[in-house]
């Protein structure tokens, strides 16, 4: 995929180019400038962009309308992109502004605008991306002016992104320690659902088992009581997944006021809406969409991804005040701050499969969230957007197909529990001994099926 920095390059070179042609022909065919004209400011531009769109959006009942090719686009807005927002000069500018489509598919669009503050009209709009990847880039004539060029295999996968579906087999693997007394283990089973397909192909258990539900999220929970006989033996899990890549959804009867409800890690509370609302400012009359995007934007821009501390527990107030973590503390944090601001939103985990090999180990879990808005489930993967700044509006709204998930929600309860109470996220087994909480080692893998 190409970089965003060099696009961003390439539309600074030619918003300059603009500038110099609108220079000369303002010269040639206006005179000198009316020094009582209102300079255009980057909040004239932001205002007059909005103003278009909300225009447009009350004469299309409710959507911004947009044809594409033979495709009738009803879109909403998600987020203008201020850090882009150009004044060319001679009352010419450049905006440019993430629309979400109904289906979920979010689009970036350039705009090109002309007039004074508070009197725009926009002159030319192109679809500039499609969930994150773009349609062309820019390229300069040997006259120094620029046109656009069609991208024909742009692709995330250098990035880790495998997008349409995935297929591998996934390995799960637990050895045990040395264990003098009884002992008892909770390990996650992966299920199917419209996203992913599980089939089990092998459990190995040096001991009878159980599968527990557990109600709240519907997870299903490996369970096995231990003793010393069991000591250094593995507990094996291999899955057949076939993945889908995860857009928003619409899904019956998920929408409860569980997700608008604190977890143990994870306040609702004054603190947090107080941030929340700070971070969404003038946006929050835009909606819940728009409301996110600003709170996802937020966290990428104030937090760093460190393993330092007490990262790995999910815990939003250390999110908060240390501003750092792994991809637990990323998305704690956006669902205490999503919450606070009465945007439901949850927590899921699992592991992401590497795109660029097919065979081999799994650095650990992975973590991922999802908000309500619009009558969808939005994905999020704030930290991966974090990390490759060129995919944040891909991770808006995406998942992509090389990963699986294994359980959703935090705190969760079943019977017979851990004595340390409700887990806090299930991605790694739970195994205590004459009550105590003992990590086991553990090994995930995968084998990718050849194309």
């Amino acid at each position: 995929m190409i970089n965003t920095r060099i696009i961003l390059l390439g539309c600074l070179c030619i918003l300059a180019s603009c500038h110099m042609d609108s220079k000369n022909e303002k010269e040639e065919n206006q005179g000198s400038p009316d020094p009582l004209e209102k300079r255009v400011d980057i909040a004239d531009i932001e205002e007059g962009i909005k103003s278009y769109i909300d225009e447009k959006v009350k004469e299309g009942e409710g959507y911004f309308h947009f044809k594409d090719n033979e495709k009738e686009l009803r879109l909403k807005l998600v987020r203008v992109h201020t850090e882009y927002l150009s004044n060319l000069g001679a009352n010419r500018h450049f905006a440019c502004v993430d629309l979400a489509e109904v289906s979920g598919d979010v689009y970036d669009v350039d705009f090109f605008l002309e007039g004074a503050a508070g009197d725009m009209s926009v002159t030319q709009t192109t679809l500039h991306k499609l969930n994150g990847k773009p349609f062309y880039s820019w390229k300069q004539r040997k006259d120094k002016t620029w046109y656009r060029i069609p991208i024909d295999e742009a692709s995330t996968e250098l990035l880790g992104v495998i997008e349409g579906k995935d297929e591998f087999e996934f390995n799960y693997q637990v050895t045990l320690p040395d264990i003098s007394g009884e002992a008892q283990i909770w390990l996650p089973l992966a299920e199917t659902d419209s996203f992913q397909t599980i089939e089990l192909l092998r459990l190995t258990a040096p001991c009878k088992h159980q599968i527990l539900k557990e109600t709240d999220f519907g997870n299903s929970i490996l369970y096995l009581e231990l003793g010393p006989e069991t000591s250094g033996k593995k507990i094996e899990i291999v899955y057949k997944v076939e993945r889908k890549e995860k857009g928003p959804y619409t899904a019956n009867n998920s929408l409860t006021d569980r997700f608008l409800k604190p977890d143990k890690l994870v306040p609702v509370n004054d603190r947090f809406r107080k941030i929340a609302l700070e971070a969404i400012g003038d946006k929050y009359k835009d909606g819940k969409l728009v409301q996110a995007r600003a709170l996802y934007d937020y966290i990428i821009d104030n937090m760093r991804y460190m393993k330092f501390g007490n990262y790995g527990m999910g815990d939003a107030v250390y999110a908060c005040d240390s501003k750092t973590g792994n991809c637990t503390e990323f998305h704690s944090f956006f669902i205490s701050l999503a919450r606070s601001a009465g945007i439901p939103a949850r927590f899921s985990i699992g592991a992401s499969i590497p795109s660029d090999r097919d065979e081999g180990g799994i650095d650990g879990y992975h973590c991922w969230a999802e908000f309500y808005a619009e009558g969808k489930w939005w994905p999020v993967d704030i930290s991966e957007a974090n990390k490759y700044s060129a995919l944040a509006t891909y991770y808006f709204g995406r998942h992509p197909a090389n990963r699986i998930e294994l359980s959703r929600g935090r705190d969760l309860l079943v019977k017979p529990g851990p004595q340390s109470g409700p887990i806090n996220f299930h991605a790694y087994p739970i195994l205590e001994i004459d009550g105590q909480q003992v990590k086991p080692k553990i090994a995930f893998s995968f084998t990718r099926k050849p194309t």
